[in-house]
């Protein structure tokens, strides 16, 4: 399978990248981190450290004014359209947003990333609410894979864990690499992806154009009976309908209680002593939690693909196209956490893993860019949260970041589908989420050589 391939190669250059920290560091090594004991607690903050905690540490709080400059100028107009591209790629953007609000508008490195989480959250959230009023593209289902939602998200999450974790532990320059490993991977991934799906769609449309003008009548009428659109919403039903069939209550039900079981163990975890016996206790707590859920969700699977291989039944158990079988299922559980690691590391949330993946393993784009999207608004808004527990945004700033991300997430959303519905051709999302984590891995990596610059 050419998906474990791709995370053969991420696991690889994450386990090149933790060997090289134990090689250059040591007891006498140059890497070395010094944490006022005020501040230990602020460490065990699920994807609240930015991933550069040798500048962040040492950075003090700078929280500029909320007035009409050049720079809030181009932070509104970046916002917008990383929001509108990121959200329709069902990567986030927030690999834009952080060196955007860092080196454009003066905020210090914590508090663009609680900045950035706001403006995540506000997109994802407008994004769904948009996919929730559009149906299925090609048959009678949910536009989010609910299924995928539940096995993904667990493990997601605990990996954002473990990840933060290790964000205090890796060098700045590792993290530099590790921008570069995962967002050239992700990127040249999906545009080659991309760029398939744009033949087979010149392929697809040629072939319909040739069926459609042999199959005329002797009245020139066309008697072809449907034409099939790869990502553009069906008009039969009205957009309450859509609202209707869309929601599984009992899925996000799941979704929102593994959300406030994480929440309370982060809030319980800040207010604890780094490397207590409550602080393990709490944060293996976490594991549990994501199996039991996890665990559910693959046997659910597990049990309805062996049903449908019994009873020659070939159609798929959800939008993914694989075996549901045990491997499969490990293989995962796998992708999640390590999705999650990087993500927690590198402060993108899990986007530019999960975007890619989804694509990866069979999932058509308008699905996984939603999948995707509804993921995000998740992991986000829990980062939100626990920011504003801790006041690491400036409150202004937040509600207007994220005013800007809302309306970007839903247009974006709009104009892109009605592009799409124009041109006929799917793939331009592929393109879309290639395009942003390229840019992403440019910004970061241009944040990064400034902000060593500056030590």
């Amino acid at each position: 399978m050419a998906t474990r391939g791709f995370v053969l190669y991420l696991l690889s250059g994450f386990s090149v990248a933790v060997l090289l920290v134990f090689f250059f560091t040591g007891p006498n090594g140059y890497h070395t981190h010094t944490y006022p004991p005020s501040n230990l607690s602020s460490l065990n903050n699920t994807v609240l450290q930015y991933p550069f905690p040798s500048v962040s540490s040492s950075t003090e709080k700078s929280w500029p004014e909320l007035k009409f400059s050049w720079r809030i100028v181009s932070a509104t107009l970046i916002g917008f359209l990383g929001s509108a591209f990121g959200t329709v790629g069902g990567v986030g953007g927030g690999g834009i947003f952080v060196p955007m609000l860092t080196l454009i508008v003066g905020f210090d490195t914590k508090s663009a990333a609680a900045l950035s989480k706001c403006m995540i959250m506000g997109a994802s959230t407008s994004s769904v609410w948009y996919n929730l009023r559009v149906s299925h593209p090609i048959k009678e289902a949910p536009i989010i894979d609910y299924d995928l939602a539940l096995l993904f998200q667990p493990m997601l999450m605990l990996g954002i864990t473990v990840g933060v974790g290790l964000s205090v532990v890796f060098p700045y320059w590792l993290i530099t690499v590790l921008i570069i490993i995962l967002f050239m991977g992700t990127s040249t991934r999906s545009f080659f992806k991309a760029v398939q799906m744009w033949k087979e769609e010149t392929i697809f449309k040629k072939a319909l154009e040739e069926q459609r003008q042999s199959m005329v009548n002797s009245h020139g009428e066309l008697l072809l009976d449907e034409e099939y659109d790869p990502l553009v919403p069906r008009e039969e039903k009205s957009w309450i309908q859509n609202l209707c069939s869309n929601l599984r209550w009992k899925g996000i039900v799941v979704l929102v209680t593994v959300w406030v079981i994480f929440l309370l163990l982060q809030i319980l975890k800040n207010d604890t002593a780094v490397c207590t016996a409550w602080y393990w206790v709490l944060f293996l707590l976490q594991f549990p939690v994501a199996i039991l859920v996890f665990g559910y969700e693959a046997v659910k699977l597990h049990k309805e693909y062996e049903k449908r291989i019994i009873s020659g039944n070939t159609e798929a158990v959800c939008e993914a196209n694989i075996e549901w079988s045990v491997l499969n299922l490990a293989f995962c559980a796998l992708c999640g956490i390590l999705g999650g690691t990087v993500g927690g590391l590198l402060g993108s949330g899990g986007g530019f893993i999960l975007g890619p993946l989804l694509l990866e393993i069979g999932v058509i784009p308008q699905v996984a860019s939603a999948t995707a999207t509804f993921v995000m608004m998740f992991s986000s808004s829990l980062s939100v949260v626990e920011f504003y527990l801790l006041k690491r945004f400036p409150i202004p700033y937040g509600l207007y970041l994220m005013g800007v991300s809302v309306m970007a997430g839903f247009w974006g959303q709009f104009f892109i589908r009605k592009l799409i519905a124009v041109l006929k051709r799917a793939s331009i999302i592929v393109f879309i989420l290639s395009g942003v984590i390229f840019a992403s891995a440019l910004t970061m990596v241009e944040s990064s050589a400034s902000n060593r610059a500056s030590l």
